[in-house]
């Protein structure tokens, strides 16, 4: 299948194009590297042996998207471009706005006039906000809680409308939990450009020495040892979720699954096994909770397994083995070439 990957150079839309590549699939991307490296790419051709065409523009430009589509004529677009941090969400909420539901509805737009019948969004698990029900399934009433999550809904509802009233159209919306680790080469990672606002690369770049000490916010939630507990999946796991959507997903009109591992594990566990996985003690302070954060979020991945054929299968274990090969491999990410 021919797949057009918007954001194809970020983290998860690199391991995706891997995922694709290796599965058969012909793919060109769209990425502005606004957040993001073309040595991402130049990587992904070469665990992959394959070239693609690569674009850079920005999504949110109407003409110059549909362009692309005319020229690469895809019979999919995955669509993960758009801005992420929650905090900075905060922040910056109208870049937020712009960014996601702009790009959003260009690239959708271009992919009905040019007659793609499927569309993959990539959404996020923070759509249910602080909701009680866990493990969470997709019927769970949305309740989202930042400008970042609250564009993801709001692109999820454009995008469920537009397939309503255009019959060629499929739309498939995957939520995302918690994607940690990185390609077993070693040469595509998570490379955020600034302080990290995940997990593991924080704990990352704490054990390389790039930065001084993890903060854990909170050890008095109603969990084993007290810390916060997150359902973290493999980012190669949910990469192959993507590909699973192209074959199995959506049909006509709109499905949504949740791409998680149905499991949990702590901010003390996730700390106690990437110190295993790197032979490196990471420094770490427990400090006030975070306004907003949750004991527990885990997902139900059911419907997932049953209706897409897909299920994460690496362990938490084998993410830290693979995050730490990528950050001592790469202790400056893609700048270091």
């Amino acid at each position: 299948m021919k797949v057009l990957v918007t954001g194809g150079a970020g983290y998860i839309g690199s391991h995706t194009l891997v995922a694709l590549l290796v599965g058969g699939h012909e793919v060109a991307v769209i990425d502005n590297f606004s957040n993001s490296s073309p040595e991402a790419l130049r990587r992904v051709e070469k665990i992959s042996s394959t070239s693609f065409p690569v674009y850079e523009i920005d999504a949110r430009n109407e003409s110059a998207t549909l362009k692309v589509f005319e020229e690469f004529k895809p019979e999919a677009v995955i669509h993960f471009a758009g801005s992420k941090a929650v905090g900075e969400s905060v922040e910056k909420p109208l870049m937020y706005y712009r960014n996601n539901i702009d790009s959003t509805i260009s690239v959708c737009e271009a992919a009905i006039k040019t007659g793609v019948s499927r569309f993959i969004f990539s959404s996020t698990a923070s759509a249910y906000g602080n909701t009680s029900r866990v493990p969470t399934p997709e019927d769970t009433p949305l309740d989202p809680q930042s400008p970042y999550a609250r564009t993801k809904v709001m692109c999820e509802q454009i995008l469920e409308d537009a397939a309503a009233v255009n019959e060629q159209l499929s739309v498939t919306l995957l939520r995302y939990f918690n994607p940690i680790g990185a390609h077993p080469s070693g040469l595509i990672g998570e490379d955020p450009k600034d302080i990290p606002n995940n997990l593991l690369p924080f704990v990352s770049q704490v054990a390389i020495g790039s930065l001084k000490e993890l903060q854990v916010y909170g050890d008095d939630y109603d969990t084993p040892d007290g810390t916060g507990i997150r359902d973290y999946i493999h980012v190669s796991d949910l990469a192959e979720g993507h590909v699973a959507a192209l074959t199995y997903g959506a049909k006509s009109g709109t499905a949504v699954y949740n791409l998680g591992t149905g499991a949990g594990s702590s901010v003390l566990e996730i700390v106690e096994a990437f110190t295993k996985a790197s032979g490196r003690e990471i420094n770490h302070k427990i400090v006030g909770r975070r306004a907003g954060d949750v004991a527990v979020s885990c997902a139900d991945p059911s419907k997932a397994e049953k209706e897409l054929r897909w299920k994460a299968s690496r362990t938490i274990d084998e993410a830290c083995v693979d995050a730490w090969r990528w950050q001592s491999q790469n202790p400056e990410g893609y700048r270091g070439q």
